[in-house]
């Protein structure tokens, strides 16, 4: 892998993190044991707190009103549908995850079951340690996800914004985050200013975010009762 690794332009610091990672069980033990996806709608929403997230949703559109409206002239994606996302990944940021990243990523390349899905973000997350976004220490979520909203590290390299103007891509920073969430979702195919439930044109755009249907009904629903 290091020799395809360096073929794809992955410098000496992303080698070193490659040739550093570790098979992670945790891992595998969480891709093995994906019930909630599994859930009904009602039983999805009351085991991820959507009536908490939609709540404390609201307190933070109220208190930081200009930085989610500057999200959605940028953008054109509204501050429910970011809040919802933001609040069902971490919990607004309160848990972003305890597992090595480099380590998980290449746990799941060389799993044999999703091995062509997860093989692009590992080498995204070789480039991302060459760039120093992240470092061969960084943690993420048992797949290998990101920051604040969870992004996968291809994902992270290819769409990732320097939202608080710093000269860097940290989504372990919200600024950054939100605007590369934001980003992504506008890449996608979000409309601007069309609705995003059930039916409407950019419902399809949040399964770009996550394929499962569960996910996206509870992130549509949420999202509206934030937006208000």
């Amino acid at each position: 892998m290091a020799a395809e690794a360096r073929a794809e332009g992955v410098g000496e610091r992303g080698i070193a993190a490659l040739m550093g990672s570790d098979y992670s069980r945790a891992t595998i033990g969480a891709d093995r044991n994906q019930k909630s996806f599994k859930y009904t709608l009602q039983k999805f929403m009351q085991v991820r707190g959507a009536d908490a997230i939609v709540s404390q949703g609201r307190a933070r559109l109220r208190k930081n009103p200009d930085f989610y409206a500057s999200l959605e002239r940028q953008y054109g994606v509204p501050a429910g549908v970011l809040i919802a996302i933001h609040g069902m990944e971490t919990g607004f940021g309160n848990f972003m995850g305890d597992t090595n990243v480099v380590s998980a990523i290449a746990t799941l390349t060389y799993d044999c079951r999703r091995s062509d899905f997860f093989r692009p973000h590992l080498i995204g997350a070789l480039k991302l340690v060459d760039g120093g976004s992240i470092s061969a220490a960084t943690v993420g979520a048992k797949h290998g996800e990101l920051g604040h909203t969870q992004f996968l590290p291809g994902n992270a390299l290819r769409y990732g914004v320097d939202g608080n103007g710093d000269g860097r891509i940290d989504l372990a920073n919200l600024a950054d985050a939100l605007a590369t969430t934001a980003n992504y979702l506008a890449q996608k195919g979000w409309r601007p200013g069309q609705g995003y439930q059930k039916g409407q044109p950019n419902y399809d755009v949040i399964h770009e975010w996550n394929a499962a249907s569960v996910y996206q009904e509870a992130i549509s629903i949420m999202g509206a009762r934030i937006d208000g």
